[in-house]
């Protein structure tokens, strides 16, 4: 499944799972589109009956707009009954989720599997 046409973003369906793949800084420039892509993939994700995982491995970083999004998405997932994971955020980009206390709201993994 190729979903959206932004540089940053890619994902891929694996037997259990759709993985979106987001890349660089997620900001006032690029918020909107990273919103547009994830709910996207979570349509699809759901429609597949699929748990989704957001790969933050090759993001730089995260504004408070992009939390909001994180925020959106997670309310989408919910209401479509899948799960939603955070994966493989780098060091900076986690201890934004842990100063937000997103960390305690979304399952954050160190792998995709």
């Amino acid at each position: 499944i190729e979903i959206g046409g932004s540089m940053g973003w890619s994902t891929r369906q694996t037997s259990d799972k759709l993985i979106g793949s987001q890349t660089g800084r997620i900001d006032e420039n690029s918020w909107q589109q990273f919103l547009d892509n994830l709910l996207v993939a979570i349509a699809a994700a759901a429609a597949a009956k699929l748990a989704f995982v957001l790969d933050l491995a090759d993001v730089d970083y995260m504004s408070s707009r992009g939390l909001r999004v994180l925020t959106l998405a997670r309310r989408e997932s919910d209401s479509q009954q899948i799960s939603f994971t955070l994966a493989r955020p780098n060091h900076r980009v986690r201890e934004i989720l842990a100063i937000s206390r997103y960390d305690k709201i979304f399952k954050i993994e160190d792998s995709i599997d």
